[in-house]
């Protein structure tokens, strides 16, 4: 099975903890400092919100396989339709060790598809201070399918 993922910029990272809870009815899977993921069930979502990167809204869209072989799938389908994909293979980032890819929508929107291998204890193994994961944007003067490469993993 896979499950949708939402990762959101918020100003306030406790009153957006506390709205949240009350919206779920359920407490986070993860809380950190600068973090939080819920893993419903009902809808199955991985819903994560940090003060990290840029302004609040909407950071990154994507799609979380419960194995290798539906990461596989879900890059096939992407090479498949010709997307742009950038592919970070086994990498560190929201306190999770993950194989990943991203491909960017026609409006600028990345989607992440990832396989989680195991979680860790910092936000990013190779930069404490670095933006929210490594959401890929299109670069200035590329149209927005094309995702420029990422700084923080």
């Amino acid at each position: 099975m896979k499950r949708f993922h939402v990762h959101l910029h918020v100003d306030d990272l406790q009153q957006s903890l506390a709205f949240y809870t009350k919206l779920f009815a359920a407490e986070p899977t993860r809380s950190e400092s600068d973090y939080a993921k819920w893993m419903l069930q009902d809808p199955p979502v991985n819903f994560a919100i940090s003060t990290r990167g840029h302004a609040a809204g909407i950071d990154h869209l994507g799609i979380q396989a419960d194995n290798a072989e539906e990461l596989s799938e879900l890059k096939a389908r992407a090479q498949a339709a010709d997307l742009a994909l950038q592919d970070e293979g086994e990498t560190s980032c929201c306190y999770a060790r993950s194989d990943k890819h991203w491909i960017t929508d026609p409006q600028g929107i990345a989607w992440e598809h990832f396989h989680t291998l195991a979680t860790i204890p910092v936000f990013n193994e190779q930069e404490q201070g670095a933006a929210a994961c490594c959401t890929p944007r299109a670069p200035a003067g590329q149209p927005p399918g094309v995702p420029e490469k990422s700084s923080c993993c």
